[in-house]
């Protein structure tokens, strides 16, 4: 077997590829070896007796099949288990997206007019104090505010009104008075005449 080496490493650089990469035709060994330029070597790549050969298949088709087997929910009991619940999915993480999603919340409500900013703002430290474990719960509790809210507000104008009520009752009882006590005066002083 004749050494074909020179024209192997030429082959390379010519077609861009590694040495391993290119394919010496056996049965042309003799006319091969003779090539000792790169022209000779590029003229031989030409007719075929110098082959790149195609890149080794490193398939993913199981790695994608195992992950979408996963995705479901196959493979993830105890025994698969390598991490602690924790290192698996923290506590962090799961409170962070909680905050954020009863934060979007707020500040959705807040810029609809639907809480005011006092509201707001009560609402936001009890979400920070880990008041509402989730999205319905906090909605629940904005009804209840605003129902709170609006009632104190309807026995406030009752109890405003009564009192400009009772107000307008003295001051005419007051009135009535003077009104009898001058009268009465005059018809004294009528009676003395």
């Amino acid at each position: 077997m004749v050494s074909v080496k020179l024209q192997k490493r030429l082959a390379a650089s010519i077609m861009s590829c590694g040495k391993r990469k290119v394919w010496i035709d056996p049965s042309e060994a003799q006319e091969i070896c003779q090539a000792n330029s790169r022209q000779a070597v590029r003229k031989l790549v030409k007719d075929g007796k110098i082959i790149k050969k195609n890149p080794v298949v490193h398939s993913r088709a199981r790695a994608r099949a195992s992950a979408e087997a996963k995705a479901k929910g196959r493979h993830t009991g105890y025994g698969k288990r390598r991490g602690t619940r924790e290192a698996r999915l923290p506590t962090k993480v799961l409170w962070m997206r909680r905050l954020r999603v009863l934060r979007r919340l707020l500040k959705k409500y807040r810029e609809s007019k639907k809480i005011d900013l006092h509201l707001y703002r009560t609402l936001y430290l009890r979400v920070k104090g880990n008041v509402y474990k989730n999205k319905r719960v906090l909605i629940e509790a904005v009804h209840f505010e605003k129902a709170e809210k609006a009632r104190a507000d309807a026995i406030a104008q009752q109890l405003e009104a009564r009192r400009v009520k009772t107000r307008a009752a003295r001051h005419r009882k007051i009135a009535r008075r003077e009104e009898r006590l001058a009268a009465g005066i005059i018809a004294t002083t009528d009676a003395k005449k």
